[in-house]
């Protein structure tokens, strides 16, 4: 059986005992069918790893906490993504993947062209659909952090919030990366699927993000966002 990590939404210590929440207990009895005396890997966002043994796999779970570790998987680079929201499943993908590449926080943008437009009691559902795809994609991807997936905002209030080194994406921008000193934290900001509008992207030159480039052609905007992460982590992070 490969080895299982999962998020636990609590205090964890070494030494002590703690019941599983709802959603694990369920995949450790139900999905995995998980025998009683075996290892897991739980987290709860401290950037520690706690290795615990489970102990009881009735009706509730629960297990005992042998150890802790420091998870040493995160960048050097702490990035934010600013994503103007996607359309269907493609930001389900989009902050699934981001993750996987180390982004350290997810604004979602209402941008003038997103198709999708979220207010009310919609948008506090997709806000805590998105935390839960964070939070399994922490699990997946090793991390022993949790991403916050901020609730949606607008372009001026993200713009407003963001304190230096961020950049904007589009594909009339002369300067790449590899002509961009390296910062330490930054934010990067990407247009829905019918780009970013002219007034927009000179609302954010305005407010000190620079123009970046990544190539002469025309990417869809979940190609934009992973390409852009990968190469900051590549160039900038680890």
């Amino acid at each position: 059986m490969k080895s299982v990590r999962l998020y636990q939404n609590t205090t964890l210590k070494v030494g002590t005992k703690i019941d599983l929440d709802e959603s694990a207990t369920h995949h450790l009895i139900k999905v995995l069918r998980f025998p009683e005396g075996k290892n897991i890997t739980l987290f709860n966002g401290d950037s520690f790893d706690y290795l615990v043994k489970v102990i009881n796999t009735k009706k509730t779970c629960s297990a005992q906490v042998l150890s802790c570790e420091k998870n040493n998987r995160e960048s050097s680079l702490n990035l934010t993504l600013a994503q103007a929201i996607a359309k269907g499943e493609k930001m389900d993908f989009l902050i699934q993947k981001a993750i996987e590449l180390g982004v350290n926080r997810i604004i979602p943008v209402q941008a003038e062209r997103c198709v999708v437009r979220l207010n009310g009691t919609k948008l506090i559902k997709r806000t805590e659909h998105w935390q839960k795809i964070a939070n399994h994609a922490c699990e997946q991807s090793g991390r022993s952090v949790i991403v916050e997936v901020a609730e949606a905002k607008s372009l001026t209030e993200v713009l407003s919030e963001t304190k230096g080194n961020g950049y904007v994406l589009h594909h009339r921008a002369e300067e790449s990366l590899l002509t961009m000193k390296a910062p330490i934290q930054a934010t990067i900001l990407i247009g829905p699927e019918g780009g970013l509008s002219k007034s927009e992207i000179d609302e954010a030159i305005a407010s000190g993000f620079q123009p970046l480039l990544l190539g002469n052609r025309i990417l869809r905007t979940e190609t934009a966002s992973l390409a852009a992460i990968a190469n900051m982590q590549l160039l900038w992070g680890g």
